[in-house]
This record gives C-alpha cells, sequence and structure tokens, in this order.
C-alpha cells in the first residue's frame, strides 16, 4: 500500500525502518523509550536540521557511486509504503533497482549508509550480508512491507571505503519483527506505557522532576546494590591513584621534553594546547551591572543522583536485618 505524502509530517503514526532496531533494543543511537516519547507526542524531533541535510546530501552520493558500480537504474520514490496487514507499520525507502527499463518492476530495495571507517569491525567482508543488526533489522522491515526479496546496502566508510552487501529476505526473522512492534505499538504506544528505561538518560528523561518532601524505604536488595556501588567506587578511586602515579614519574623523566618516543614511535606527548579565549563574566559583572542581567540565560538542569558515604550505617541495617530476623524464628519456634 502506498501513502504520497511527506513521511516526515507523519513520523507519530508509524513505525518505520529506522524505529524498529531501536525497539528490539539493539540500536546504538536511540533507546525503546525514546521511539515512544517520539510516537507518543511527548518529544518532537526538529525536521530539518545539520545532521538531516548532510544525510540527504550523502544518500544521494552513495546511491550514485552505487548505480556506477552495479550498472544499473535506480528510483528514488519518496512515497510512504504501508504494511498489507498493519497500518501503523511504514517504509520509506533510499533507493528501489529496477530492472531492465525504466518502466520494468524494482527488483531489489537499496539502503545507503555512511559510517566512520573506526566502525569498520561492526561489519563482515563486503558482498556478505554481514551487517550491524539495526541495519539489518531495518532492511528486513523494509523487505516485509514492500514484498520485495532483496536488498543491497550500500556503506561509505569515511571518504576512501565503498561496500555493497546483499540481504535476502528472510520470512522467519521478519515475522519476529513484526510481532516485536505489534507488542510495542499497542503495549506502549496505544496504552501511553513507556517501555522500561535502558540508560541513565532514559532515567533522566522518564523522571526528569522529583516530588518535593518524598522519600521511599530501600529494599534489601537496594542496600546490597549500595554497599556494592561503594565498593566499586574504593576500586576506581585506588586504580586513579595508581594513574595519578604513573602519570608523575613519566613526567619526572620527560621533565621539560615535548615527546617521549621509543624506536622512532611517539609514546607520550606534554605540551601546552592553543591559547583560547574566554569571556570574563566576572569582569562584565563588575564592571556593567546594569547590563548584565540582560545576558543572563537559566540554565535547565536534570537531577542528581547523589549516593551517600554510609557504610556504617548500612552494616548497621544489615546487623538489624538479620536481628529481626532470628527473633522472629526464634518466637515462632517458641509458639511451636
Amino acid at each position: 500500500m502506498l501513502i504520497n505524502q511527506d513521511f516526515s509530517v507523519d513520523r507519530t503514526k508509524y513505525i518505520g525502518g529506522s524505529d524498529i532496531g531501536a525497539i528490539l533494543g539493539i540500536s546504538k543511537y536511540r533507546t525503546p523509550l525514546e521511539v515512544w516519547l517520539e510516537k507518543t507526542g511527548k518529544e518532537t524531533k526538529q525536521l530539518d536540521s545539520l545532521p538531516l541535510r548532510f544525510g540527504s546530501f550523502a544518500e544521494e552520493f552513495v546511491a550514485s557511486e552505487y548505480s556506477k558500480a552495479v550498472g544499473v537504474t535506480l528510483l528514488h520514490d519518496e512515497s510512504i509504503y504501508i504494511h498489507p496487514q498493519y497500518p501503523f507499520m511504514s517504509a520509506h525507502i533510499d533507493r528501489f533497482v529496477l530492472g531492465d527499463g525504466q518502466n520494468s518492476p524494482p527488483t531489489k530495495i537499496l539502503e545507503c549508509k555512511t559510517a566512520n571507517p573506526f566502525t569498520q569491525a561492526d561489519w563482515g567482508e563486503a558482498g556478505s550480508d554481514q551487517v550491524p543488526m539495526s541495519y539489518l533489522a531495518q532492511c528486513v522491515w523494509y523487505m516485509a512491507i514492500t514484498g520485495i526479496e532483496k536488498t543491497d546496502l550500500a556503506v561509505l566508510f569515511g571518504n576512501s571505503d565503498f561496500r555493497i552487501y546483499h540481504i535476502e529476505r528472510d520470512r522467519e526473522l521478519e515475522a519476529i519483527l513484526v510481532d516485536q512492534a505489534i507488542d510495542f505499538w499497542v503495549q506502549h504506544v496505544q496504552a501511553d506505557i513507556p517501555p522500561k528505561p535502558q540508560t541513565l538518560v532514559d532515567f533522566q528523561t522518564l523522571f526528569h522532576t522529583e516530588v518535593a518532601g518524598k522519600s521511599i524505604i530501600a529494599s534489601d536488595e537496594t542496600i546490597q546494590m549500595i554497599k556494592e556501588f561503594h565498593l566499586l567506587s574504593e576500586e576506581i578511586n585506588s586504580k586513579e591513584v595508581a594513574i595519578t602515579n604513573i602519570k608523575q614519574q613519566i613526567m619526572a623523566q620527560m621533565a621539560d621534553a615535548e615527546k617521549l618516543t621509543y624506536q622512532d614511535q611517539t609514546l607520550v606527548t606534554w605540551k601546552k594546547p592553543k591559547a583560547s579565549m574566554r569571556f570574563d563574566s566576572k569582569r562584565f559583572e563588575l564592571e556593567r551591572p546594569e547590563l548584565f542581567p540582560m545576558y543572563q540565560t537559566p540554565i535547565a538542569t536534570s537531577r542528581r543522583l547523589v549516593i551517600k558515604e554510609w557504610h556504617d550505617k548500612i552494616e548497621n541495617i544489615n546487623n538489624q536485618i538479620i536481628s529481626n530476623t532470628l527473633s522472629a524464628l526464634g518466637a515462632r519456634n517458641e509458639h511451636e
């Protein structure tokens, strides 16, 4: 099914190919909560930004390189394609690979990507189907909606490494994705119930405001987690002390040298960075106090999690828990 309209306007109405990886929890860039916020209209994305404009520019270049490399005709169709059974599932295809003629039906989908050269380890050999899981899910999603059996994924690493990957339709994997999308749409979007937070940012977003004066009692499991937190913090602190000692010893060896080398390879540098300029706000406030308030802007802050230092208190609580448990067992034995 085809809907000929601007896809960007209707992102809240559909689950698209760029959403499915996040819903499955396999995206490096988004979480299920972020998708939920968008689909429920609680958070809107800027439709015109530098990353989006660059993405459109890069897509055109990658598609052109693919066309030259493979020798095929491409169709750029910006319409929305809808799943034949589920109207909330959509696809926005980068390019269609046409058959022998301009008017022939598409034989493949082309998905265009750019990637950082440092992420090449996440990809398999060119010509295989070994692509990052979120991109694989996106391709499977598009084939499920269009019914096309093959997708080529063209990716440009940096500005020097161009690769093409071949992905065949997998109906078993396709069914899993569709089931997960249905569950997300019904259980979270339509029910307006957020999915579980997966990152610290998720927690800050979902619980961005505290209730003044509200307090809850920690469970035994939480007490143990806090103890573990303090032990890990002490371990980190001890490592940081060791790191500082190593730095000091290297500095002592280098003295006023700029570089530390070994076999013509630079191991360490110790030099001043380029001078930078900063605005002297304190001086401005002193010299122009009548103007200073006009240039003050409130800064949005997020809640700060502070885990207090209270080892002795934790031990006392643990001892109290043990004592209460033993007392309860003793009372029960006497009763019996």
